[in-house]
């Protein structure tokens, strides 16, 4: 099978860091809220501790989110947000997802 020039064009402009479920599972609960804390993401995606912390630190690692470390009640809450780099990557790659789909109706 032949791609065609824009599909080949958009599947190569898709954000190889969100090709994951639970990369864009972080990114979309850290798009929606402003701080996130860790046991809420491990709830809302329901990952294990370990398997949450690997995505987190690709993603802090790629700036995309950036992380808060603080104690309350005497206990450390670690929390979570999108940086405005990882809200322009993760538009422009739902975007090219969202052009990617509309080529089947072509």
């Amino acid at each position: 099978m032949k791609l065609t020039a824009s599909l080949s064009k958009s599947i190569i402009n898709l954000n190889q860091l969100f090709n994951h479920r639970t990369r864009m599972g972080i990114m979309a609960v850290l798009i929606v809220n402003e701080w996130v804390d860790f046991v809420s993401l491990r709830e809302a995606l329901q990952l294990t501790d370990g398997g949450l912390a690997s995505h987190l630190k690709a993603l802090t690692k790629a700036e995309l989110i950036e992380t808060e470390k603080k104690f309350v009640d005497d206990k450390p809450k670690t929390s979570y947000r999108a940086t405005e780099a990882g809200r322009v990557a993760f538009d422009k790659h739902l975007a090219e997802l969202e052009a990617f789909v509309k080529l089947r109706d072509e």
